[in-house]
């Protein structure tokens, strides 16, 4: 069985998308993921399955959007595809709390980063499947526009907690 690792988006933050965790966990137990666990109250889930990533993700989506009564994205990633991600931060340097991975589906497009609008001075920089973002003055003060499609941002603290979580399974 591999580990995976689903990243909700628009879960419990600002007041919307209000889904409890112990809800998530029942969620992925019916869906016959193995040994569900959720990591802080924003959509963070790891689990094992058989199935392959888009499967997963086809089948919690579902799920959650009959739950939450409105579409739901998630990203999923394979424990070490997540560490790959963590390993694979630009910024490595800096406060981790200033640093933020915007995860999406689709792999990124080069054009993309042309595109990016950062009137406050982030840098941004990219991986296979996710922008690494340095937010230098925080980022709950960031006016930063990404052209992408659905993703979610975690930041590098929240992503280094999961692959441990993830590692501590067998992942």
């Amino acid at each position: 069985m591999a580990v995976f690792v689903a990243l909700l988006r628009a879960v419990n933050v600002g007041g919307t998308g209000k889904l409890s965790m112990q809800d998530l966990v029942r969620s992925c137990t019916k869906l016959g993921f193995k040994n569900s666990r959720t990591y802080i109250q924003s959509g963070n889930v790891i689990f094992e399955s058989t199935l392959a990533e888009k499967s997963v993700r086809a089948r919690l989506e579902e799920a959650l959007t009959r739950a939450l009564g409105k579409p739901a994205d998630v990203i999923v990633r394979t424990a070490a595809e997540l560490e790959s991600v963590l390993e694979a931060n630009p910024f490595r340097n800096i406060e981790p709390a200033r640093v933020g991975v915007y995860f999406q589906s689709d792999p990124v497009n080069k054009s993309q980063v042309s595109q990016v609008k950062s009137p406050t001075g982030e840098e941004v920089r990219l991986g296979k499947r996710e922008f690494y973002i340095h937010f230098p003055n925080g980022m709950g003060r960031s006016k930063l526009k990404l052209p992408t499609g659905v993703g979610t941002m975690r930041n590098v603290n929240t992503v280094a907690k999961l692959v441990s979580m993830a590692k501590a399974r067998g992942g």
